[in-house]
């Protein structure tokens, strides 16, 4: 691994993202990076693993894991991302809750701090969608940690910062808080990188972007995408993937009327993938219908959520 020139002052380490689901923790850590690493949509629980982003300048290294969001479990999927969310933060350097101060606190806002209390990372609690907030619901998060903070004897005190994720408002503070709070030492990381999620994972993420963008709510988690084959060569990629759904009537949604809707979603995941990977990349979808996926552990497995 390459290493960074001699400074006394780089620091490099580990922080983690958490939060409730669809607070905006994955448009945060693209902000951030000011580059598409994570995908976002507007149906809550898109992100299913814990994808690690890698934010490198003259300051240090930062290199982030977004969770899923936490949320109330109904299958093994969901047992699986609370669990890989939960785990995100045993062992990091710096503990991110982003908070969405356009609600008030609710029951996983409450856990995540009880959570968090006890956690001996170093807490920054930022106050998201800033653009559009109430100061009376900051005040009741406020409220919320100190007293969680008195049950639990907790005398440190996080950071609080207000910003916005969508437009960029109190990024560059956040950053430097980030900075001081991350340990003195070398890069974890080449410096060059931007993220080490694998690459078949990163492709059936943006599928499946594109499948929420379409369908909405009409099929948010009966959805998975499991790419079957990648080819790689200088002059363009070929990838194949299925999408997996629980029924036949869904199959159909996802298909559309001749087939138009997959035509759509295959159109615009290809032209997002050729941006992202610098090459052109022909893409081929499936649907195909596999009954209670999310409650299939060896399923789960070969799409990359268990290892």
């Amino acid at each position: 691994m390459e290493t960074a020139p001699i400074n006394p002052e780089y620091r490099a380490g580990i922080v983690a993202i958490v939060g409730r689901a669809n607070v905006g923790k994955s448009t945060l850590i693209n902000r951030i990076l000011g580059e598409k690493v994570s995908i976002t949509s507007p149906v809550a629980q898109t992100t299913r693993n814990a994808i690690r982003a890698i934010h490198t300048e003259e300051r240090g290294q930062l290199v982030f894991l977004d969770t899923p969001g936490v949320h109330k479990a109904k299958h093994d999927l969901g047992k699986v991302m609370n669990k890989t969310a939960r785990s995100a933060t045993e062992g990091a350097d710096v503990c991110i809750l982003v908070l969405d101060s356009t609600r008030v606190p609710r029951e996983e806002d409450d856990g995540w701090m009880r959570r968090l209390a006890k956690s001996q990372s170093e807490l920054v609690f930022v106050l998201n969608k800033q653009d559009s907030s109430d100061e009376k619901k900051d005040m009741r998060f406020f409220d919320l940690w100190t007293e969680i903070a008195e049950e639990n004897a907790c005398e440190r005190s996080p950071k609080w910062l207000k910003i916005s994720a969508e437009t960029g408002k109190g990024i560059n503070r956040l950053t430097t808080a980030l900075f001081d709070r991350v340990p003195l030492g070398p890069p974890l990381f080449d410096e060059d990188l931007l993220t080490d999620f694998p690459r078949q994972l990163a492709i059936s993420d943006v599928i499946r972007e594109k499948l929420f963008y379409v369908l909405k709510d009409e099929l948010p988690h009966a959805i998975a995408v499991n790419v079957t084959k990648l080819e790689e060569s200088d002059k363009a990629w070929k990838v194949e993937a299925t999408i997996l759904v629980n029924r036949s009537s869904q199959k159909g949604i996802v298909i559309g009327e001749k087939g138009r809707l997959l035509k759509r979603i295959t159109q615009s995941a290809q032209k997002e993938l050729s941006a992202m990977f610098d090459i052109r990349v022909q893409l081929r979808l499936w649907v195909k219908v596999e009954k209670n996926w999310a409650q299939n552990v060896s399923t789960l497995k070969q799409l990359g959520y268990i290892q």
